[in-house]
């Protein structure tokens, strides 16, 4: 997604400028170039040094510099950027963009820069002076800018030692951020429904059945949708990868057993345009969950375990799947790979599945990758070569939904 384009990273005077260094880190990590803009009171939190030496050029921090690159550094840096991120964003930033202001290095680039290149603003400062009715006015001002989009702040422990709304989103987040300002809206207007995760079916209070499922895959999935302006509700089961939502595109449902996944797949379908079926779903749960721990007798050798088949989601939404609607299922095999998963599409009514394979090194589940082959009902299929689990999703969703 970020590989080959140009982010300006603009930081303003709060604590939390700290931690930028570790945004550009991941942005060039993840292939894009970067460069910097700063207020002067950014570089009393995070050196000149640090910033120009992790970001490769000059930081770009005082209008009237001998040494800046260009006389009109905040003209030619917006020119230079695909995308702008103004990061830790302070009250006064905040309320200078409102007003046009611009008597400094980041103020006068945001100026050049907000009518023609998106810029992603994330606020942090104090919760009181988050609450101002300035600072409410000045966000509300630009949030009705076409290039501008604003994360909210998180709640949490502040720099000053109270608790509330003002803390900067986690670096992780930002860098979801940026990628959601570039990212092409061909999905916008689409409703789609995703599961991920492996579900755990009780045994008594303190054990269940499960699977390795960690829910990296459909997380994937949901971060790409989401980004590419779909509307998504993922149901979750147990998922251990983390979920980015800075714009708030992704709705959570939480539910782990296979019973809580199947009612919340029904109660939501109906809305939905298009389901992606990627959780772990057990096929079997004990027939009773003893209400208290059972416990291990003296003398026993055994325990015998009761189970009943589970309710079938993909088979449930395939039944009452309309025209308009596409289903796609998930296969993860150990024999008869192509053969098995071919089956389950069409006793399911799938529009497609997505094979994976255990046999497949550096594939399943846990793992940052994933190799797939894609099958489709009409007869077509593609398979994609060993990628991380975002490319994956990426090409899921160009090859079935674009």
């Amino acid at each position: 997604m970020l590989k080959g384009k140009h982010i300006l990273v603009g930081i303003s005077g709060g604590i939390a400028a700290y931690k930028i260094p570790e945004l550009i880190r991941l942005l060039i990590k993840a292939g894009a170039e970067v460069r910097v803009t700063t207020t002067r009171n950014a570089l009393q939190f995070v050196t000149e040094t640090t910033l120009q030496t992790l970001s490769g050029s000059r930081v770009y921090s005082d209008v009237f510099a001998a040494i800046n690159e260009h006389a009109t550094e905040h003209i030619s840096l917006p020119e230079w950027c695909d995308a702008m991120i103004v990061a830790p964003a302070t009250a006064n930033v905040i309320a200078k963009m409102a007003s046009g202001i611009a008597d400094d290095a980041l103020t006068t680039t945001i100026c050049s820069c907000a009518a023609r290149k998106p810029i992603i603003v994330a606020p942090a400062m104090n919760d009181k002076m988050w609450e101002n009715p300035a600072t409410q006015h000045a966000i509300e001002t630009i949030r009705g800018w076409e290039k501008v989009r604003v994360i909210e702040p998180d709640e949490g422990l502040l720099a000053c030692g109270t608790s509330g709304k003002g803390r900067m989103p986690e670096i992780e987040e930002l860098q979801e951020a940026v990628e959601y300002a570039l990212a092409p809206q061909d999905l916008a207007g689409r409703k789609i429904l995703i599961t991920a995760g492996g579900t755990q079916e009780k045994i008594d209070p303190v054990r269940f059945i499960s699977n390795y499922s960690t829910g990296k895959m459909g997380t994937a999935l949901a971060h790409e949708c989401a980004r590419r302006g779909a509307k998504v509700t993922l149901v979750c089961g147990a998922v251990s990868a983390p979920i980015y939502n800075p714009f708030g595109a992704i709705r959570r449902i939480d539910a782990l057993s296979a019973q809580a996944m199947y009612e919340a797949c029904l109660s939501e379908w109906e809305q939905a345009d298009s389901a992606i079926l990627c959780a772990a779903v057990a096929d079997f749960t004990p027939a009773e969950e003893a209400a208290e721990k059972i416990k291990k007798q003296a003398d026993q050798t055994k325990m015998h375990l009761v189970l009943r088949t589970t309710p079938d989601i993909a088979k449930s939404l395939g039944e009452s799947k309309r025209a308009n609607q596409k289903l796609i299922g998930f296969a993860l095999e150990t024999q008869n790979e192509k053969e098995n998963a071919l089956h389950k599409m069409e006793r399911k009514n799938l529009d497609a599945i997505i094979l994976n394979s255990l046999r497949d090194a550096g594939a399943g589940f846990g793992t940052d990758t994933n190799r797939v082959t894609i099958l489709q009902a009409d007869g077509r299929e593609a398979e994609l070569p060993l990628l991380s689990k975002a490319d994956v999703a990426a090409q899921i969703i160009n090859l079935l939904f674009i």
